[in-house]
């Protein structure tokens, strides 16, 4: 078992910039993917981005690219997500997510196929 513990949600106006942290304890694979998902009221879940806990392959939604970056430290097994130029459409509970992954090619957000998720955080742009 897997337990994902998110921080660093809160209430910013727009452009400007949060942090996510997402930390993972108990079982931890060797090899894994680690995502960011969100999901804003009367909305579907999208995936905003991922990372492979064993290299440095990332990937992003196209929503996000060229403003969120997301990043890790594996001594901690803690993910991070950059939030930069925030915008209200970015308003949404953002979701950490876990599963193992044989390598770097099975790790997106293209599909929400995961294991483990966290409680979530929230995040709110105002104009």
């Amino acid at each position: 078992q897997t337990e994902l513990a998110e921080s660093g949600g809160g209430s910013v106006q727009t452009g400007g910039s949060l942090r996510l942290s997402c930390k993972a304890s108990g079982y931890i694979y060797s090899t894994a993917c680690m995502a960011w998902f969100r999901q804003a009221p009367g909305k579907e879940r999208e995936g905003v981005a991922a990372i492979w806990t064993a290299g440095d392959t990332t990937s992003y939604a196209d929503s996000v690219k060229g403003r969120f970056i997301i990043s890790q430290d594996t001594a901690e097994n803690t993910m991070y997500l950059q939030m930069n130029t925030l915008n209200p459409e970015d308003t949404a509970m953002y979701y950490c997510a876990y599963k193992f992954v044989k390598g770097g090619w099975e790790c997106g957000v293209r599909s929400d196929d995961f294991t483990y998720w966290g409680q979530g955080t929230q995040v709110t742009v105002s104009s």
